[in-house]
C-alpha cells in the first residue's frame, strides 16, 4: 500500500442518485431507464453495470476501499474501479469515463464476461446489476478521487485470494463472485 503522504489525491463529485441509468431485462435488452437512487431502492432494478480490475506490471491488483459516504457497502474493499453506464453511454465510453473520475487512469482493457447477480445491503438498498467484467494492464500511479474511495492498494493475486478466504466480510459481494474468473485469467497470461 503506498503511504498516505505520497498518494495524489482529488475530491471532485462524479456520480449522484439523480444519474440515469439503463435498465435491462435478464438477457441485457435495454428496457428502459431509471435514476439511480430508485435502482438501489429496496431489492432493486436490473440495470447494466461494469467492474474494472487494474493489474501492474509486477502482476498485482488494484483494490479500493469504498467511500464512507457509499450508500451501499461503504469502507468495503472491492475491484479497482465499478460503477454504470448512463443512459446513451456505451460500455466503452463508461469503462474509460469512471477509470479516470475514480483513478485519474486510462488504458485498454478486456472484456472478461457478463454476469447477473442480487445483493441486498442491510435496510440500505440492494444491487441488482447485469454486470461485465474487464481486465487490463496500467502501471501509472492512481489519482484517487476521495468522494469515492477512502483507500486504495495492490495486492499479490495469491494473497488477495488468502485474504478473501480469511476475511470475506470485507469485501463485497460482486467482488466475490468476479476474483474466481479474473484470477483464473491472470493465471493464463494477460
Amino acid at each position: 500500500m503506498v503511504s498516505p503522504e505520497t498518494q495524489v489525491t482529488r475530491r471532485e463529485i462524479v456520480s449522484s442518485d439523480a444519474e440515469p441509468l439503463i435498465l435491462v431485462d435478464e438477457h441485457d435488452n435495454v428496457i428502459g431507464h431509471e435514476s439511480k437512487g430508485r435502482c438501489h431502492d429496496g431489492d432493486g432494478l436490473l440495470h447494466r453495470a461494469f467492474s474494472m480490475f487494474v493489474i501492474n506490471d509486477a502482476g498485482d491488483v488494484l483494490l479500493q476501499q469504498r467511500s464512507a459516504d457509499k450508500r451501499l457497502w461503504p469502507m468495503y474493499w472491492s475491484n479497482s474501479c465499478c460503477s454504470h453506464p448512463r443512459r446513451g453511454e456505451t460500455l466503452d465510453v463508461a469503462t474509460a469515463r469512471r477509470l479516470h473520475e475514480e483513478l485519474g487512469l486510462s488504458g485498454d482493457f478486456e472484456f472478461l464476461y457478463k454476469f447477473q447477480y442480487h445483493a441486498r445491503f442491510r435496510d440500505l438498498g440492494s444491487e441488482r446489476e447485469m454486470c461485465s467484467v474487464y481486465v487490463g494492464r496500467c502501471d501509472d500511479e492512481p489519482h484517487v478521487n476521495e468522494t469515492e474511495i477512502a483507500a486504495w492498494r495492490y495486492i499479490a493475486p495469491a494473497d488477495l485470494t488468502a485474504e478473501l478466504a480469511t476475511a470475506p466480510e470485507r469485501f463485497t459481494p460482486w467482488f466475490k463472485l468476479e476474483w474466481p474468473r479474473v484470477l483464473a485469467r491472470l493465471e493464463k497470461g494477460l
